[in-house]
């Protein structure tokens, strides 16, 4: 990996003899008691104020803090007039503006397009806290009360839009937000390194719209190409002459070439005009030499996207093969009559680094502006530990790999065990359970490629599909040396593990499932196989079942080893891209067979930038090669009567959803599943009062809570009243289990685990 600058090697700003401050202040008398005359840098944020370091405002305003600015911040203001952005006075140096942890957009809406009337990081779970988009919004706001401030945006919502990208909630495609934004620098990613130098080099005067050289940053280019860069043209007008077409430019050549420094050069070197009969991904060979760092590609342009889906997949393609901070390009991007510039993403912070952000003078509560209100999404976190960040799975749908990039950045034992301490110390209503220890995922931390000159040239997707590669280091001591030595801790009854794991990785490790199922699971363990069916998973670089079974018999073989009843559940998505109503009537088939019933699950949502969207807007399949006249064609449900229909397999027990079903399974020619008997997946009969509000989706009069999946299958514990679940036999012949005949109110179902996917830690996270 390229050599970077130590995250704390600046001499710090004068204002560090102000100090530490309880709360970054949010209003004029805090800065007042703090003796401050006016703030430094001023960040707006989506989100209620909660100094933690699970939240993005709390670790940016802490490190800039750490530096020896003045942070004032801007929680979730009233976004219709610039009043509220004057609060703080105007910035000395510039306005940082992020939508939160969360895209405002996936935070507002469903992936049915209806409105939530809930937000986790608002005080008292309130909706309608944050505009949609908000990044826009804010910055246009920061404009109007201050224009001559410079704007600086970033985030997941910033950082997922900062090329033209599909919107699903317009449906259509929108171009960068920096320039809806009119902001002067976009970050993306990660971005401590980034804002620490965006930072410094303000104090000392130079305008972040002229700081062009930062990995990880987006900005707007008028002009030529700078001197001495070598564009590579990834389109091409189609004309007479000798065509050498490449379905991949960056695996035309042998690995000895790519890392040598020769690549793809196509003429001419500009953007194809649109509508000009463009022939993607047709290339002009040449073995010539160049180097990394003074190399562009150059995207299709806005307009060719906007109009032309395979381009737009053509694009995604790329963006996606240039993430790797060890040989990833500059990308650039026509819009109208100006580039997007896009640098290459960051180098990871080191474990001392991310060490010491953790490390950070975090008051671990909500601002005391809010009282004794409730902040659902710092009460889901506020006895866990993040130890890690990426995640190198990959996952087609996910926005975890987009934003915070494949390299595992892990924590020191040292570091997570001296957060333990400090929430078993400080945080209020601890009981001595820490409720997880994880990340992106569960179990990777301190997980890497074996060789680091391999993982510098390495351009593969994901290091777990089509299966585990043979150059990663699947070896999980280091993990459970930190397990251990957590439960160890004076204070600490418990430690639970409820981020997601990954389970093909965990099961080339057996000794980590034995000490995970013996001391960490919580009665529950969720995993996440998404599917059944190879057709969907493939386009979700997810692995098959057979993974999953491995892993399931290791779970039940150590759990009755320790002597617990302890409870496997499986988190499946409807509706991905490349899935058919055949794939989610087997999948129905599959829970149905092994006793489960999922309330409230989740429906694909195409989030900007993901593989899947580019899927779902394109119809092609942008992990393999894309060509106009040939390549894979992926069909994605997206009509809501389809997409309800999927939701309803895989709610195939709920009696609203059964003349859907009915109705389906006849036009598929599977009439044979209806009926009374364990070898049906629906019965003919109707309980009364039921089935007349359209199924799956069209539910009406229900205030949306919490997106919690709800679960039950044979073999559960007792429910709350006491009562417990009937079992479901299978029958001999391995037939499908039998459903109940009582109305679904008589079976409410028991509570497994908490919002979102095990991908996403149990967090809902933008893009999912």
């Amino acid at each position: 990996m390229h050599a970077a600058p130590s995250l704390f090697s600046h001499r710090p700003y004068w204002a560090a003899r102000f100090g530490v401050a309880p709360f970054l202040p949010m209003t004029r008398a805090e800065m007042d008691a703090l003796g401050w005359d006016s703030c430094d840098i001023i960040l707006v944020t989506g989100d209620a104020y909660v100094d933690h370091p699970s939240f993005g405002m709390a670790i940016i305003g802490r490190l800039l803090e750490a530096q020896g600015f003045r942070v004032g911040i801007i929680a979730q203001p009233d976004w219709t007039s610039a009043e509220p952005f004057t609060a703080l006075g105007p910035p000395n140096l510039w306005f940082g503006v992020a939508a939160g942890n969360m895209d405002s957009m996936v935070n507002r809406y469903t992936s049915d397009r209806r409105l939530r009337h809930n937000d986790a990081y608002t005080p008292n779970d309130e909706g309608g806290k944050r505009p949609d988009r908000a990044v826009i919004v804010y910055s246009q706001r920061c404009r109007e009360a201050y224009p001559d401030a410079p704007i600086v945006i970033g985030g997941i919502e910033a950082s997922l839009r900062r090329i033209a990208h599909y919107d699903y909630w317009s449906d259509k495609v929108r171009r960068s937000i920096l320039l809806d934004a009119k902001a002067d620098l976009l970050l993306y990613g990660n971005a401590e390194r980034a804002i620490v130098e965006v930072a410094h080099r303000a104090a000392a005067g130079e305008h972040p719209k002229r700081m062009r050289d930062l990995r990880g940053t987006a900005f707007i280019q008028n002009g030529d190409l700078p001197e001495g860069w070598l564009e590579i043209d990834s389109t091409t007008i189609d004309r007479p002459g000798p065509v050498e077409p490449h379905p991949d430019p960056y695996a035309a050549l042998p690995p000895a070439a790519e890392s040598s420094g020769k690549g793809t050069v196509c003429s001419p070197a500009r953007p194809a005009a649109e509508g000009s009969g463009v022939s993607v991904m047709n290339f002009h060979r040449r073995a010539i030499r160049h180097d990394r760092a003074k190399t562009v590609v150059r995207l299709p342009s806005y307009e060719q996207v906007k109009n032309d889906p395979v381009l737009y997949a053509h694009a995604s393609r790329l963006l996606h093969l240039e993430t790797n901070p060890g040989n990833a390009r500059a990308l650039v991007q026509r819009h109208g009559d100006r580039d997007v510039w896009l640098n290459p993403p960051p180098i990871p912070l080191t474990t001392p680094e991310l060490d010491a952000v953790f490390d950070l003078p975090y008051a671990r509560v909500p601002h005391p502006s809010y009282g004794d209100a409730r902040i659902p999404a710092y009460e889901m976190i506020r006895f866990s530990v993040n130890i890690m960040r990426g995640c190198f799975g990959g996952c087609t749908f996910c926005s975890i790999t987009e934003h915070e990039g494949r390299i595992i950045q892990s924590r020191s034992e040292a570091s997570i065990l001296r957060e333990i301490e400090e929430i078993r110390d400080r945080t209020p209503g601890f009981t001595g359970v820490i409720s997880d220890l994880g990340g992106p995922t569960a179990n990777m931390y301190r997980i890497a490629c074996k060789s680091a000159d391999i993982e510098r040239s390495c351009r593969k997707l994901s290091c777990v599909y089509p299966d585990i590669c043979p150059n990663l280091n699947t070896d999980h001591s280091s993990l459970i040396g930190l397990y251990r030595k957590a439960r160890e801790l004076p204070g600490v009854k418990k430690v639970l593990i409820a981020s997601g794991v990954r389970y093909d990785l965990a099961v080339r490790d057996p000794a980590y499932v034995r000490e995970l199922v013996t001391h960490h699971v919580g009665g529950y363990l969720k995993i996440a196989p998404e599917h059944t069916e190879t057709g969907p998973l493939a386009k979700m670089m997810k692995p098959g079942m057979g993974a999953y079974d491995q892993f399931k018999a290791l779970f039940e073989k150590y759990s009755q080893e320790a002597g617990k009843k302890q409870y496997l559940i499986p988190y499946f998505i409807a509706a991905h891209p490349g899935t058919t109503d055949e794939d989610m009537l087997n999948l129905a088939l599959w829970l149905k067979h092994n006793g489960f019933r999922a309330d409230q699950v989740q429906a694909f949502l195409p989030g900007p930038m993901a593989l899947a969207t580019a899927m779902y807007h394109s119809g092609r399949n942008p992990l393999k090669g894309i060509r106009r006249d040939r390549g894979e064609i992926v069909a994605s449900p997206k009509g809501l009567k389809q997409r309800r229909l999927h939701k309803a397999f895989l709610r195939y027990h709920d009696a609203e959803n059964w003349p859907l079903l009915r109705e389906a399974l006849r036009n598929m020619g599977r009439a044979d599943l209806i009926g009374n008997g364990k070898r049906h997946l629906i019965p003919l009969w109707q309980p009364a009062g039921t089935g007349i509000r359209g199924g799956e989706g069209a539910r009406t009069g229900r205030k949306h809570g919490p997106q919690t999946f709800l679960t039950q299958h044979t073999g559960l514990p007792p429910r709350v009243d006491g009562s417990r679940p009937s079992a479901r036999p299978t029958d001999p012949k391995g037939t499908r289990g039998n459903i109940a005949k009582s109305a679904p109110a008589d079976r409410r179902p028991a509570r497994a685990f908490t919002q979102g996917s095990p991908c996403g830690a149990g967090k809902r996270r933008g893009g999912r």
